[in-house]
């Protein structure tokens, strides 16, 4: 199984249980940024933009509800599951309250947490094949084909990466640096702020010809969001 650009958080201060679930995680192809608390996850959160977060409760220096918590306050809508001894319903009700999107206790079974990742990166539109599937999106990344409730989009290659860029940070406001810098890469001609605002107005019109779907929203002096 092929999952090479999906990226795992896993946050656990017990460094057997840690090294385990890497192992795992790794075997079954994702990518694993593992940490054993949660002091320096948020400037990765910055840098990188992973798919999916682990998290233990009982972590060292800030408890894992209320580091999750926390970032959701930031405003980051990574999906969430926990991984916890804490097993009373007060603490599934404490852990979903904080924006948790699945709940696991421990003792538990590695089988059922990877088919637990694999349905919640697909109900988030992470797909774990060369398809990924977004709303009504299907974009094929291997033949840089887009269909919408199974019509086909023309695209150029360009339009494509910017509309798969969205999709891989769905919610997320996207920077127009960052959008130049991913998309257009180092190897820039005649690229000015322009250049940004000309390329999302002909892919919005090419997905939403009629303008009813409302599929992003910009972000005043900022960027751009999928929604």
């Amino acid at each position: 199984m092929k999952n090479n650009n999906i990226e795992i958080i896993l946050i656990e201060d017990e460094e057997d249980i840690l090294e385990l679930i890497e192992y795992h995680l790794s075997k079954e192809g994702y990518e694993v940024a593992g940490f054993l608390s949660a002091e320096n996850v948020v400037q990765f959160l910055e840098e990188e933009s992973p798919s999916l977060m682990i998290v233990d409760r009982n972590l060292p220096g800030v408890e894992g509800s209320e580091f999750v918590s926390q970032i959701r306050d930031i405003g980051y809508t990574i999906p969430v599951i926990f991984l916890t001894a804490r097993d009373k319903d007060s603490d599934l009700e404490e852990g979903f309250l904080s924006g948790g999107d699945d709940y696991m206790t421990k003792p538990f079974s590695v089988k059922e947490l990877l088919l637990r990742v694999a349905a919640l990166l697909k109900r988030s539109g992470v797909e774990l094949s060369d398809k990924i599937k977004y709303r009504d999106f299907t974009l094929d990344i291997k033949k840089h084909e887009l269909f919408i409730d199974k019509e086909y989009i023309d695209l150029t290659k360009l339009e494509f990466k910017l509309l798969h860029t969205f999709v891989k940070n769905a919610h997320q406001v996207l920077d127009r640096d960052f959008l130049r810098d991913t998309v257009w890469g180092s190897d820039i001609v005649n690229f000015n702020e322009k250049t940004i605002n000309v390329a999302m107005n002909r892919l919005k019109k090419k997905i939403d010809s009629r303008g009813e779907k409302k599929y992003f929203a910009p972000v005043w002096g900022v960027g751009y969001k999928l929604l």
